[in-house]
């Protein structure tokens, strides 16, 4: 089984997580709220799916914030875990979907693998922390300025992670 983490109070992620959850279709995942998610639950799993939209000037948002303090207590070596967020490339072209790439370094210290890497073909951006080896460090959504890519983008993303999560 697959955990799905997000908010499930931000609109746009939670459109993101039901297209993903779908794109998935016979495969079992386990949606959780991210802002009730506890240490114990998230070591139940071993393929995880982040939702980490960035907020503000580039940061994450105040739930996971919150979670950081228990979340950087676990040994998480043996997870594998895909990071998708929202951005603005418009708006924040200098830290655009930052929350990806802090989210995903805090992760890879912690011992867990990071997958679900995406092209940055089709972006235009200044700057991300989420930019790693000249791609994404996860799946990037921008609902305000590209929300007609988003379907597709979140298909290629989990039949990438379909071969990814075994």
């Amino acid at each position: 089984m697959i955990a799905l983490i997000y908010s499930f109070n931000t609109r746009n992620t939670i459109k993101a997580a039901k297209e993903i959850k779908a794109a998935f279709s016979k495969t079992s995942i386990e949606e959780l709220n991210a802002e009730e998610i506890t240490g114990k639950k998230f070591l139940e799993y071993k393929y995880l799916i982040l939702g980490v939209p960035t907020w503000f000037d580039g940061e994450i948002p105040n739930y996971w914030d919150e979670f950081l303090p228990e979340l950087q207590t676990l040994d998480l070596k043996g997870k594998k875990i895909a990071i998708f967020g929202n951005g603005d490339q418009v708006g924040y072209p200098g830290n655009f979907v930052d929350g990806i790439g802090i989210m995903g370094e805090i992760l890879e210290s912690l011992g867990a693998t990071i997958v679900g890497e995406t092209a940055i073909k089709g972006y235009s951006f200044e700057k991300s922390l989420a930019l790693k080896n000249g791609k994404f460090s996860g799946l990037a959504l921008d609902f305000e300025n590209q929300l007609s890519l988003n379907k597709k983008r979140i298909s290629d993303w989990v039949s990438q992670l379909k071969k990814e999560f075994k």
